[in-house]
């Protein structure tokens, strides 16, 4: 295993959802006092785990027909409209 990779992934992650609607919308399901919190967190996990693993499988379907470096140009733009996007919006 990469542990390079690994931890950057970890980190990039984890700081990408920290304050996020999903994250914000596990806590309002957190906030029902008859709901099991296990089940929350196991729910929202699964979520979470399947969300990854689309990823981690489209990026690998693209990465076969699509050069790795044009996959981060397009990467990066998309991040960049989305945050001319949101400042555009604010």
């Amino acid at each position: 295993m990469d542990w390079k990779i690994f931890s950057t992934v970890l980190i990039s992650v984890f700081i990408a959802e920290m304050g996020d609607k999903t994250q914000l919308a596990t806590m309002l399901f957190a906030c029902d006092k008859e709901v099991s919190k296990l089940t929350i967190f196991l729910g929202a996990s699964l979520a979470l785990v399947a969300a990854s693993a689309i990823g981690v499988l489209v990026g690998g379907v693209l990465s076969q027909y699509v050069d790795e470096k044009y996959l981060h140009y397009a990467a990066g733009a998309g991040f960049i409209i989305i945050g001319v996007w949101t400042l555009w919006k604010a």
